[in-house]
């Protein structure tokens, strides 16, 4: 039967397209996160169910699948700790544990997205940069968070925010790697006290 105006069985081309982009970010996440895994297009591909002439029309290449992926890891985080810093109310204190749980709850659902966006996104030359930039944004809005609980200048907050990501990328780093045998609770306490003692 023939296809009319790119709607087949009741999906439009569009869709279909986005649905296989899906399909292409999901598995990267699979393929990048396995450390036993070389990353490449065909892996990707092979994981997804999907040829290379699918891959082709959401990315120009593996290096911007990959970074979609790193970008929506981040986006989650930022949103997902922001909705639970905003859920906790005005309380500082209430508001960084909050987030800290939040994106400790994240990795622990889906361990993956950690080693992804903070572990294997090192090994990408190209990647790199990007990955030093979703860190320094996360760290401004660490800075930001936590801004009003003390007086101080923007710089000293900015400071603050970046020693604490630092921090806790090397921490979750050796807790992913097996490491660090440490709980959840264990570090979502630890980094709680670390980010609420860099601003007092």
């Amino acid at each position: 039967m023939a296809v009319q105006s790119g709607i087949y069985r009741g999906v439009s081309a569009a869709d279909r397209v986005a649905a296989r982009r899906d399909r292409l970010l999901a598995a990267a996440l699979t393929v990048w996160a396995d450390p036993l895994t070389r990353t490449t297009m065909t892996a990707v591909c092979a994981e997804a169910g999907l040829s290379e002439r699918y891959f082709y029309e959401s990315f120009t290449g593996l290096e911007s699948l990959l970074e979609a992926v790193m970008s929506a890891i981040a986006a989650e985080i930022e949103t997902t700790s922001r909705a639970a810093a905003d859920a906790a109310g005005d309380d500082p204190v209430a508001r960084v544990r909050a987030a800290v749980r939040a994106f400790m709850d994240l990795l622990t659902d889906d361990p993956r997205k950690g080693r992804v966006a903070i572990v294997e996104s090192v090994a990408v030359p190209k990647l790199r940069q990007r990955r030093t930039e979703l860190l320094r944004h996360l760290a401004h809005q660490s800075a930001l968070e936590c801004s009003g609980a003390h007086d101080s200048t923007a710089t000293a907050d900015e400071i603050g925010g970046m020693l604490f990501i630092g921090g806790m990328a090397e921490l979750i780093t050796a807790w992913l790697d097996g490491v660090l045998v440490a709980s959840p609770d264990e570090i979502v306490e630890a980094a709680s006290r670390a980010l609420l003692g860099l601003y007092r």
